[in-house]
């Protein structure tokens, strides 16, 4: 069971370096691409970004629901949980929509909501880290 949470933790804590990445420098600079190879870039960086968080969030999701079977008296694991599900709800319902709307045209409102609604999937992913920091000590 250790070594399953050290590899929740590895993937969860990649996850966090990655969002704070995009969070800073992959979405701001969005709103520099020109209107004339916006939809372009979007697509690659979109299909690109994909082949990494994707399998993170796999292996984070994963080895989650194979921890909660022997985490069932440490409160803080079950906490740990609530942002982990709130990355995914945010996912599927805001990111991804927002992403499909980018891949068809360049708009620099959209730009700013993909900014500011990926913040509470950045927070959300760090306080997961420190909360599996906890966990591990």
């Amino acid at each position: 069971m250790k070594e399953l949470l050290l590899i929740h933790a590895a993937a969860t804590w990649a996850l966090v370096g990655l969002i704070w990445t995009i969070q800073v420098v992959h979405y701001p600079l969005f709103a520099r691409v020109g209107v004339a190879q916006f939809v372009a870039y979007h697509r690659a960086h979109t299909r690109r970004i994909a082949w990494v968080v994707g399998p993170l969030m796999l292996v984070e999701l994963g080895t989650a629901l194979l921890l909660c079977m022997g985490r069932q008296g440490q409160l803080v694991w079950w906490v740990s949980l609530l942002p982990l599900a709130y990355n995914w709800i945010a996912t599927g319902w805001v990111q991804v929509p927002l992403h499909r709307q980018l891949g068809a045209r360049a708009d620099p409102a959209l730009i700013q909501r993909l900014v500011r609604s990926n913040w509470g999937r950045t927070w959300a992913w760090t306080l997961r880290g420190l909360l599996l920091l906890w966990v591990l000590g």
